[in-house]
């Protein structure tokens, strides 16, 4: 976290700088693996060209040497991102009340309780999503990609896909009842806490003899400091929530986009197996990516909502 949080722009530099730091010494382990998987399908495109008989065994030997230096880092990686989603859910137990509390005593009693229910079902859901169903997808789709680099089998390509797709979709499903959600609720539950506010106003004007008038123009002020206090929550949130998910996001996404320039690299001499391979875990990467963004993009969504105010 930055030392200063008034403003937000140079906050999230500091915390994207302090994310590169922590990056480096993995981009340059990943360089390294990339290149060796290189060297490795320049060896198999050599030896598959000198002798044509041995091809289909020197394709396998290269698919299982690609794999062996791809599993560990994905599994490091899947970890880290599991761990990632783990703990934006825990910070978003902490910030979500306070966002809800700071809300309501704004006036935006609807929209708080709307935006804090729905925001805290969404995570429930994504989270249980992520450790029972997601994470087990991405093992068993690199799994597949590995066996069929290897058998050569059509079957499982077919499972490795829908595998990948089963995973992808039920994050995507998520997101769009997440985000229908918050569009139908925060309509209508911000045009009532106007209703409310407005009433609440008039009734303290018509109903206090003598000082009712003064003592509505004085809510004013409340409500403007209660709006200040909420801003700044949101904004210390926002980049809590940055700091927690930057680096790995940063760290998975370079892998990604590194293992697609290896793929292209190396669709230009390799074969289809072993560069379907390297793009298949890139693709399990991007998997990843999405899964870890997915959670960042609604705790920001739900404060920046929260940030709004009455009638977002």
């Amino acid at each position: 976290m930055p030392p200063d949080t008034e403003n937000f722009a140079e906050g999230l530099l500091y915390v994207l700088r302090g994310a590169l730091e922590k990056i480096r010494p993995d981009l340059v382990a990943a360089g390294k693996i990339c290149f060796c998987m290189i060297a490795v399908c320049v060896i198999v495109s050599v030896v598959s060209t000198l002798s044509e008989s041995s091809k289909a065994m020197t394709e396998m030997a290269g698919a299982i040497v690609i794999a062996c230096l791809l599993l560990g880092s994905a599994n490091t990686l899947i970890a880290d991102g599991a761990d990632t989603v783990r703990d934006l859910s825990e910070y978003g137990k902490l910030l979500l009340p306070v966002m809800t509390a700071a809300l309501a005593a704004q006036g935006g009693v609807t929209s708080s309780a709307a935006l804090y229910a729905a925001t805290a079902f969404f995570d429930a859901v994504l989270c249980g999503l992520v450790a029972k169903i997601i994470v087990p997808l991405i093992y068993i789709f690199i799994a597949l990609a590995v066996a069929s680099a290897a058998i050569d089998e059509t079957l499982l390509s077919k499972l490795k896909d829908l595998s990948k797709w089963a995973a992808s979709w039920s994050m995507k499903a998520v997101l769009y009842v997440f985000t229908g959600y918050i569009t139908i609720t925060g309509v209508v539950s911000g045009a009532a806490d106007q209703t409310a506010l407005k009433a609440t106003k008039l009734t303290i004007s018509s109903m206090v003899p003598v000082v009712g008038g003064i003592m509505s123009d004085a809510s004013e002020a409340v409500l403007v400091s209660a709006g200040l206090m909420k801003n700044a929550a949101g904004i210390y949130g926002l980049l809590a929530i940055a700091a927690i998910a930057l680096g790995p996001i940063l760290h998975i996404g370079l892998q990604y986009l590194l293992l697609k320039l290896t793929a292209a690299v190396c669709g230009v001499f390799a074969g289809k197996k072993i560069t379907g391979l390297i793009e298949d875990f890139s693709g399990a990467m991007g998997l990843l990516l999405a899964m870890t963004c997915a959670l960042t993009l609604m705790l920001m969504i739900s404060t920046v909502c929260f940030l709004k105010g009455v009638g977002v």
